[in-house]
């Protein structure tokens, strides 16, 4: 159903889309701006860019059109399959693919490509993500597990619920460490002041993430984190919450000094499980993403100098 809202501009000052994002907090920054590049807000009836500023007496028209619908297409997205049986498939996302179909992404999913690659996935609660069992973000790259029937999928999801599984990611960090190895134990819950973010917060559900300081830049660090619990966007939240954002990361903003990519540098490196079926224990390595190795070659230059 089209939403739409009115508003007049009093006293607020600034940019377009900070003001309407302050005003409707139903409106994600981002949101707004694909509203503003198609048209559907407008200021004294005309087109405005987000950066216009506002003044007195502006009257501003937004339009939010129904959400497209969600797309189980199957879709040749050429996907990296790391290894497959009658039971499971392993998967090396790309940095930048979406796991499965939303609102905001309906379809070029992990899910799309599976769907390309095989009929033979679990079915899913939500009828949206068939044989996903664990997410990670669009930004960062590297293995998942996918189940390709119900029985699999029980048993990788009770994998993860019993904390028996392996996880195990490579992060490049802002700041140095004084110690080699730590643990985070923070609960992990919606920020209340960003829908868009989850924070550490005392009625969050527990989630604990282990680390190791693997290098040291001038600015930066390599860490490896491994996971306890899954989280949604845990690690990221985690390595804020103790003084050391990822680098690049958009969404949990750290210095604005970071390093360039597309998005944080965070990649799930190892996955390890037990065969649904034959309850053998399977593990495999995903390499870094090209852009990843390269900022790392330029920080162990840059620190040598």
């Amino acid at each position: 159903m089209t939403e739409n809202y009115q508003l007049v501009i009093e006293k607020e000052k600034g940019r377009l889309d900070k003001v309407i994002a302050e005003k409707i907090k139903d409106l994600s920054r981002t949101k707004i701006k694909e509203l503003v590049n198609d048209k559907n807000i407008l200021v004294n009836n005309k087109a405005e860019k987000v950066s216009y500023k506002v003044q007195a007496g502006d009257l501003i028209d937004i339009t939010v059109p129904p959400a497209k619908p969600l797309s189980l297409e199957a879709q040749n997205l050429n996907l990296d399959i790391v290894y497959e049986d009658a039971d499971v498939i392993v998967v090396n996302k790309p940095q930048g693919m979406v796991v499965h179909p939303s609102a905001g992404h309906p379809d070029h999913t992990l899910v799309n490509g599976l769907l390309y690659h095989t009929h033979e996935l679990a079915d899913s609660p939500e009828g949206f993500r068939p044989g996903i069992v664990h997410r990670i973000d669009k930004d960062t790259s590297g293995l998942l597990m996918v189940a390709k029937n119900d029985k699999a999928r029980e048993s990788l999801e009770k994998q993860l619920a019993e904390k028996i599984n392996k996880r195990e990611y490579l992060a490049i960090v802002h700041g140095n460490f004084e110690t080699k190895n730590g643990v985070i134990d923070a609960p992990i819950g919606r920020n209340p002041n960003n829908r868009k973010q989850m924070a550490v917060n005392p009625k969050g559900k527990a989630a604990v993430t282990h680390f190791t300081v693997l290098e040291q830049f001038k600015d930066y660090s390599l860490v490896k984190c491994v996971l306890e619990t899954g989280r949604t966007h845990q690690i990221r939240v985690h390595m804020k919450y103790i003084g050391h954002p990822l680098a690049g990361d958009p969404l949990y903003y750290g210095p604005k000094k970071t390093l360039t990519g597309h998005g944080q540098f965070l990649h799930a490196e190892t996955l390890g499980f037990y065969q649904p079926s034959t309850h053998k224990w399977l593990e495999f390595s995903a390499p870094l993403p090209a852009i990843f190795e390269k900022q790392l070659e330029n920080l162990r230059r840059e620190t040598k100098h």
